[in-house]
């Protein structure tokens, strides 16, 4: 009898864990890649945070990189089902045939930036000086590849330093071991008081540059169209949220990234977010700055010729995202 009232109550405790609210239990996993976290963790990882992949349907995990080149592998290994990034790379990889779609961009403008010492002048001075970038094809490369190409420099006039993470690259600046490093712009905030100047803000020097898109494979929209909607679903309503609800999204950043009240930097990258209207919560597909990308690459080398960038794109998926996103 004991042992019929013990099961019983187990089976009752399982009953009320199964329909508990935030369960996981029947949701379906989705696995998206992103940069390792830092200030402007509140938006990239708001939809996990907030419930709003949940609502969808979604167990979102997000295995986090130190390089958008990285996440690219790791997307064509089938270890994840999407992930975020500039454009750059999977231009480059389809036009080596890989099979990549870009699916929508929820951040097109470009919150990055060079820094250097003050005395640092830019332009044609840049040569011959050491450049903090992380690997090559990933944003860091192929923004300082942009501003050396705006100031008639290519990569062979300075010689570049691969590190991981912006934060890495920042530091070593700080630090003295770099002459130049490209980074989020989250760090001028703090620049001056440690010795260190912006010396250009991408929006300045590149405004067609497009930061974050989304990506996913042929196969993985064939086999998991339904699932790869309602993720889009669920980041179009994160987006939202999030530029509505400033101090959620800064509190997102600072337990994502472990960041200090004292620290201001999440709330210097939100701002700077809105005054350069750096969000689109409807994931739209620019494909005038897809091509302005595309013909930056080949500028710099990294393509031969250009091609057809309709063949990077899938507009389907956004399209049935539109029609549920609430």
């Amino acid at each position: 009898m004991l042992r019929l009232i013990g099961r019983g109550i187990f089976l009752l405790a399982a009953a009320l864990l199964a329909a508990a609210p935030g369960n996981a239990q029947g949701l379906a996993t989705w696995r998206h890649g992103v940069v390792e976290a830092k200030s402007d963790a509140g938006f990239v990882f708001m939809a996990q945070q907030k419930g709003f992949a949940e609502k969808q349907g979604l167990k979102l995990e997000m295995p986090q990189f130190t390089g958008d080149a990285l996440e690219l592998k790791a997307l064509l290994a089938g270890e994840l089902d999407s992930y975020e990034g500039s454009p750059g790379s999977p231009i480059i990889a389809v036009a080596h045939g890989a099979a990549i779609k870009l699916v929508g961009c929820y951040w097109p403008g470009l919150t990055y930036g060079i820094y250097s010492k003050p005395s640092e002048q830019g332009g044609a001075s840049l040569k011959g000086k050491s450049f903090a970038i992380s690997a090559p094809g990933a944003l860091p490369d192929l923004l300082a590849r942009a501003v050396l190409q705006k100031f008639g420099l290519t990569a062979n006039d300075v010689r570049f330093v691969v590190m991981g993470a912006d934060t890495d690259r920042y530091r070593a600046i700080v630090a003295g071991k770099v002459d130049i490093a490209a980074a989020s712009s989250e760090f001028a905030h703090d620049a001056p008081s440690q010795g260190v100047k912006l010396l250009y803000h991408a929006h300045d020097v590149t405004p067609e540059y497009l930061r974050f898109c989304l990506y996913m494979t042929p196969e993985t929209i064939a086999k998991k169209k339904d699932q790869a909607v309602r993720f889009l679903a669920a980041q179009m309503a994160a987006m939202r949220y999030a530029l509505d609800h400033p101090q959620e999204t800064v509190a997102v950043a600072r337990a994502m990234a472990h960041i200090p009240d004292a620290d201001q930097r999440p709330n210097y990258i939100y701002e700077e977010v809105k005054k350069y209207d750096a969000i689109d919560p409807q994931l739209s597909i620019p494909t005038d700055r897809l091509a302005w990308m595309q013909d930056l690459l080949v500028k710099t080398g990294n393509l031969n010729a250009p091609g057809d960038i309709d063949k990077l794109v899938d507009a389907s998926v956004r399209e049935a995202a539109l029609k549920i996103v609430k």
